[in-house]
């Protein structure tokens, strides 16, 4: 099916679920607003449509030089699976490079693709370590999310200063606990 079919289907489904809701989709103010929530979501969503190993492998180059990398406060904007309400938040990543490295905007998108899917945080955290990881040369990659869900602040138990941290790690990460306190006292360290 084409995007613009999707799109128009997505559509009809926000039409009724408007109608559903006791409005009129059909009034002044709302006559364009499935369409617009359908060419929403299906942007929010487009990580579905895209494949993050490739992406980090689109730019890897030969290893020049650190001991560690370490991409910082990568933001992101996601829907809980559960809800669809959205979360967002931060994402760290860390590596330790064996010959070789990563454009760094390759990881910020890869973030991205997993984050841009009905998602939650814990998985979103394990798929972009596991992807880095098994697309690039390392002996270990580290991630970290901290990020606050709109389904703990304006539903259920409404807990406005809520806040959930993940972290995931393989290699030398998972071995060493020297080096998981490298990267967080770098994550702290750097402004």
């Amino acid at each position: 099916m084409e995007e613009e079919q999707i799109i128009a289907e997505i559509a009809k489904h926000y039409e009724s679920i408007i109608s559903l809701l006791g409005d009129n989709p059909g009034r002044p103010g709302l006559e364009k607003t499935p369409m617009r929530a359908a060419k929403a979501l299906y942007y929010a969503t487009q990580g579905y449509r895209q494949d993050a190993a490739a992406t980090i492998k689109s730019a890897i180059f030969d290893y020049a030089g650190s001991r560690m990398v370490i991409v910082k406060d990568i933001e992101f904007y996601s829907f809980c699976e559960h809800h669809i309400l959205p979360f967002f938040g931060k994402v760290s990543i860390g590596y330790i490079p064996d010959g070789e490295m990563v454009g760094l905007s390759k990881l910020a998108r890869a973030v991205n693709v997993y984050a841009r899917r009905l998602q939650v945080q814990e998985r979103l955290t394990a798929e972009i370590c596991d992807t880095v990881a098994s697309s690039l040369k390392n002996k270990g990659v580290i991630v970290v999310c901290n990020a606050q869900h709109l389904c703990m602040k304006m539903r259920g138990v409404e807990k406005q200063e809520s806040s959930t941290s993940s972290i995931e790690y393989t290699g030398e990460f998972a071995s060493n606990p020297a080096l998981r306190e490298e990267f967080f006292r770098m994550l702290s360290d750097v402004k």
